[in-house]
């Protein structure tokens, strides 16, 4: 058994230890030991993991016996730098439970923000963001500059994962101008993922100049460690700028350092890129070598961001102007196994991956691989049956054709039914006063604390605070300081919908209001109606329009254009 495998076991078996709470036995030499004594100890053994172990457990245990929140933070987030991956997030979790038991907001932010850098790890980008927006919502009531800017930088790094360039162009030049002079490391990792965003955004010039700001300033600052991510960065730069072997060249000298600090993703990242280079030099052969290296590490790692999927498509055009079925038939399966993961792990930007081959294509594809490899004669029985199995698919195209056509018009006619049911309802509550139906109080809530609740969700409802993005029952509690169970309670019985209800029917009906009211809301997209109303997604926008108005707002905004022309 190796070593890693020795220290993963050393861990798991003493989380179930603490979890448990077994009793840890100090060492003597340890007992009365201070915390800067036990962190630079483990500072020390930070390549060597299973020798700091002791002192990691021996901090933990000491913040625990003390009851000192601050430091079992720290304890928590040392024993996380230093354990397997998929330990992680149990580790971020205790942080976050230990913060909380501080009333620390500057203690609780940091313990939200190092838990939503570890889903980033582990890219997971919606649980990161959902991290990082708790980690704002404590340090923004703090004065601690440096954690605000550091949660800037994070929700900066998501923000360029999934594409929103300009976003994190603007945040990341803030981080940047900050850091300057107050941290050197956070200033450089600005100016790298900066670089980045400006090849994402299509402005290579820029990326080079950042680059190279970004290579002399490691130099000037004595951070030679981040010089082969500027390399990095300025080689996959070169290569949209057509400069093939000076890609090649650039990617390679950084590799090292890539691979010293074990950061599998560069290295797929840059191997897939040198590969690209020699595929535009028509060294098809040495390409293949090293889009095998993506393949490798997304075996071994389960990483793959969506540009890297082309790899795979790349070896399978290479293996057919091979006619090597076998190879053909492995990658297809590996493409196949790679929308998997993209479907599930990024499934709000699997859409804009331009693909060479749908899922439909790769499985006809597969499909002929196999049917190659098979006897002749399934393959001219096959083409003897070609036309009866056509009429019948043809059937049951014309069948199915039928059926949505049908559903179409009887969906037609509900929508329409419902509108002016709407409408008419409409007319009819012109005149009358609205009273709000009388309810019991909560049996479980004082009728102080309802009534304080009640004011400070009609001042919320008043202000349209509800517009803002990103509500949960959790934020919303914290906004109002108020316990999560007691305004779930009031809202179920004072708004008689539960919180998800609650949010997405005031942001409807505001937005219904918008739509009759003035005129150049109709021409707006569902997208932008979608982002007026604080809906965090078109598609969560469109179903919430539907289950409130029994219609999609497509139908709503037609007919309210009929009316008012």
């Amino acid at each position: 058994m190796n070593k890693q495998n020795l220290l993963v076991l050393l861990l798991i078996f003493s989380h179930h230890a603490f979890s448990q709470q077994s009793r840890f036995i100090i060492p003597d030499s340890l007992k009365h030991k201070s915390y800067g004594y036990l962190d630079d100890r483990i500072y020390g053994f930070r390549r060597d993991s299973s020798r700091a172990a002791v002192y990691l457990f021996t901090y933990i245990h000491k913040a625990k016996k003390e009851k000192n929140w601050k430091e079992l933070v720290n304890g928590y987030r040392n024993l996380l730098h230093e354990s397997p991956d998929e330990l992680r997030p149990v580790y971020a979790d205790s942080m976050v439970y230990a913060a909380r038991k501080s009333n620390d907001d500057a203690l609780i932010g940091s313990a939200y923000l190092s838990k939503g850098i570890v889903f980033y790890g582990r890219k997971d980008q919606e649980k990161a963001m959902d991290n990082y927006l708790m980690a704002n919502s404590y340090i923004s009531k703090t004065n601690d500059d440096y954690q605000k800017y550091k949660v800037k930088y994070h929700i900066a790094l998501t923000k360029l994962y999934i594409g929103f360039y300009d976003e994190a162009i603007s945040l990341l030049r803030e981080c940047a101008a900050y850091y300057r002079d107050k941290n050197t490391r956070p200033y450089l990792n600005s100016l790298h993922t900066l670089g980045l965003c400006y090849n994402k955004n299509g402005n290579y010039g820029l990326c080079t100049q950042t680059n190279a700001l970004g290579i002399n300033e490691s130099r000037r600052l004595d951070n030679l460690e981040m010089i082969p991510y500027f390399m990095h960065s300025q080689g996959i730069n070169e290569f949209f700028l057509k400069n093939y072997s000076k890609s090649i060249k650039d990617i390679e000298s950084s590799l090292g350092g890539v691979k010293e600090n074990r950061d599998f993703a560069n290295q797929a990242i840059g191997n897939f890129y040198i590969g690209k280079s020699y595929w535009a030099l028509d060294r098809k052969a040495k390409a293949a070598e090293y889009f095998k290296i993506v393949d490798k590490i997304f075996k071994e790692k389960n990483y793959l961001r969506p540009d890297l999927r082309q790899s795979f498509e790349l070896l399978i055009n290479y293996y057919r102007q091979k006619k090597d079925l076998a190879l053909q038939l492995y990658y297809v399966d590996q493409l196949l196994k790679a929308d998997t993961l993209l479907v599930e792990t990024n499934r709000y930007i699997v859409g804009k991956i331009h693909k060479q081959y749908d899922t439909k294509e790769l499985l006809q594809e597969k499909e002929n691989l196999q049917r190659e490899s098979e006897d002749l004669k399934e393959e001219l029985v096959w083409e003897k049956n070609y036309d009866q199995i056509s009429l019948i698919i043809f059937f049951f195209m014309f069948i199915a054709i039928a059926i949505i056509t049908y559903r179409y018009y009887k969906n037609r006619r509900l929508y329409k039914k419902r509108f002016e049911e709407y409408i008419n309802k409409m007319e009819e509550n012109k005149n009358k006063p609205k009273n709000e139906p009388e309810r019991l109080p909560a049996a479980d809530i004082k009728s102080g604390t309802a009534a304080l609740i009640l004011r400070k969700l009609e001042k919320f409802e008043k202000e349209n605070k509800f517009l803002e993005r990103d509500w949960k029952q959790g934020t919303l509690a914290a906004y109002f300081n108020s316990n999560s169970n007691y305004l779930a309670g009031i809202i179920k019985q004072y708004r008689g919908k539960n919180f998800a209800d609650y949010i997405n029917g005031l942001r409807i009906d505001y937005l219904v209001a918008l739509l009759q009211n003035e005129k150049k809301y109709s021409g707006y997209s569902n997208e932008a109606l979608a982002r007026e109303a604080g809906f965090s997604s078109t598609q969560r926008f469109a179903n919430a329009f539907l289950a409130k108005m029994g219609m999609p707002a497509v139908y709503f905004i037609e007919q309210i254009k009929k009316k008012n022309y």
